[in-house]
């Protein structure tokens, strides 16, 4: 149970991160494609991949800070769900070009994102 309240308490957290940051984003772009889902998905990717590096390989945390953070706070933080329904309004809408950027972006930017924090990590 006391998990459940961790991670609970780090996707709440992690959810109104991705409000805020989204929102702000998006007010900054003032376009139809979603540049605050994807700037999220890449920010979140890239803290991922360097929690990941430096928990495996630098420091030493207790299990509840990870679930806290990793399953928690980037679990609620990031948007794949977001993404996904961006996507496919873009395509109801006829923006096809913009819903299959999305993707490419998203998907390649997300995974460089991921090795770029983990190799960060590894510097710590």
């Amino acid at each position: 149970m006391k998990e459940i309240a961790i991670v609970f308490a780090g996707g709440g957290l992690g959810a109104a991160a991705r409000f805020w940051m989204s929102s702000a984003v998006h007010r900054f772009a003032a376009s139809s494609f979603p540049f605050g889902t994807l700037s999220v998905n890449a920010l979140g990717c890239l803290l991922a991949g360097f929690l990941m590096s430096i928990f495996a390989e630098r420091f030493l945390v207790s299990p509840n800070l990870g679930l806290f953070l990793m399953l928690g706070f980037l679990g609620g933080f990031t948007t794949y769900s977001t993404f996904s329904y961006e996507t496919i309004e873009l395509i109801r809408t006829g923006q096809s070009f913009h819903a299959f950027s999305n993707v490419a972006y998203t998907t390649l930017l997300c995974l460089a994102a991921t090795w770029l924090g983990s190799v960060i990590g590894k510097m710590f």
